[in-house]
Order: C-alpha cells, then structure tokens, then sequence
C-alpha cells in the first residue's frame, strides 16, 4: 500500500504542471496534498474529480492560501478537518482520515517566518503542532494505527539540510521547533525515513525557488510521515522522490502492508 505526500506549491500551477499524469501513474492507494491555494470550485474538472481516486478538499478561508487536499482510491470511512480552535481551523491545514483501523493525518504545519522574516510565527507554530498532538494522543496510547504526513515546515537534525549552521536562527530550523519535534519522537512517533534510513544525507523534500539551488541540491528536508507504535510494525520503506518535478517540494510516503488497515 503506497501512501504520498506531496505539498504541491498551488494545485492549479502543479495541474498545469503534469500533476494528474503524476497522480495517475503514481501507484498510491492515498495521496495528501497541501499548500492548495485554491477552493474547489476553482479547480477544474479533471482536479476535483480524476478517474480512479475520490477526492476531499480543505481549503483555507484566505483566497489563494494554504488548504489541504486528500486523494484517494478508496473513500474514507470518517474525515474530518476540525481541529477545535478557530485560528487552526479557519488556515485549512488538517484533515484526519480513517481507513479501517488506520488513521491518517494530511497537515500542512505553519511558517514560523512571519511576514518580515521576523520569527513572528513560531509562537503560532508551536501551539498547532501542540494542538494536533494533544488531538492524536489517545489514539496513540491505546495502540491504534496513525500516520502524521505532510509538509512539517522543519527540519529535524543537522542532516536534514544542506547548511545547517547558516541556519540556526531561521525558521525551520530553530532550536524551539526541533525541541518540537523531538518532543513528539520522544513519546514514541517515528521519522519513518530516519527509521528506513538512519545515516542518509543530501536527501531533501524542499528547495528555494532560487536560481540553481534544486540544481545543486542546496535544500531542506522539511516533509515527513511520521509513524505512531501501532502503525510502525506495518512499515515496508519510506520514500523521497526528489526528481518528481512540479513543485519547489517533491513527493514523499510510504509503503506499508495493507494490513494496516485491519
């Protein structure tokens, strides 16, 4: 069972872009997208609606901003967006799925950059990733299986980006968001790509749209699934696609033993 992430940077760009010749070709049983930049009735025919996959949108209530997006070759049997906090729910950035015993979380995490480049969000940053937390924990404890996917605007250890040091002080990378993150690692979710792959370097999810930095691989893995206890056993690999193109991310997921879904 094949499972994608994929902030796609404005779904109508990355349509125009091959997105649907991807999508069909892609081998996923589900794909989660974010950064959706658009409401559904803005989307074509083709986007809301393409053969072989059901389709659910949450878009933010700001035109053109954030928004998620699930695909899917089976519907989910529950979903749904609310995260019970208006300052959450109104940037559409969740959607909580369920496909028999498995849960999936498609999240589009927020910048902490603010709109100067000031840091002015990380505040904001925390408090959603603690919010989403909170939300998952019981399922987590009493053993169910979850996957968090998504584009998690941080990377996590020195690794994980091409100039660690030049970056300590920007967002994505300060030491309040990785203590984030190691918070939620610490009580027993799994960077399936770390597990997969402990030791692998210059593997990244985002680069900047600047001249030559995809080219020469100046980038960011800041796009993970991250795994609970009941879903890891399940887990057959973990992927990043950096040559799929559309995007300043690129896709990434996992494969897992159908199972999963009980």
């Amino acid at each position: 069972m094949r499972i994608i992430s994929w902030n796609v940077n404005g779904l109508r760009a990355c349509v125009r872009k091959g997105f649907l010749d991807w999508l069909g070709q892609s081998s996923a049983s589900i794909v989660g997208i974010q950064e959706l930049r658009a409401r559904p009735e803005q989307l074509s025919a083709e986007a809301r609606d393409p053969e072989g996959y059901s389709a659910d949108f949450f878009p933010a209530e700001r035109p053109g901003y954030s928004g998620v997006g699930l695909y899917s070759k089976q519907e989910p049997d529950e979903l749904t967006t609310v995260m019970g906090a208006a300052e959450f729910d109104e940037e559409g950035r969740m959607q909580l799925a369920r496909w028999g015993k498995l849960w999936i979380a498609n999240v589009y995490f927020p910048n902490g950059s603010g709109k100067n480049r000031d840091n002015s969000r990380i505040p904001y940053k925390l408090s959603f990733y603690q919010r989403l937390f909170e939300m998952l924990e019981e399922r987590r404890a009493k053993g169910e299986p979850i996957l968090v996917m998504g584009d998690f605007n941080t990377a996590h250890r020195e690794i994980d980006l091409a100039r660690p040091k030049q970056n300590k002080e920007t967002s994505g990378f300060r030491a309040e968001e990785r203590a984030e993150l190691d918070r939620w690692i610490s009580h027993g979710w799994t960077d399936t790509f770390r597990h997969c792959y402990p030791d692998k370097s210059e593997v990244y999810s985002w680069w900047s749209n600047r001249k030559g930095v995809r080219e020469r691989n100046v980038g960011w893995r800041i796009d993970y699934v991250l795994a609970s206890e009941g879903a890891l056993p399940f887990l057959k690999d973990s992927f990043i696609l950096t040559d799929d193109m559309g995007s300043d991310h690129c896709p990434i997921g996992v494969e897992v033993d159908s199972k999963i879904r009980g």
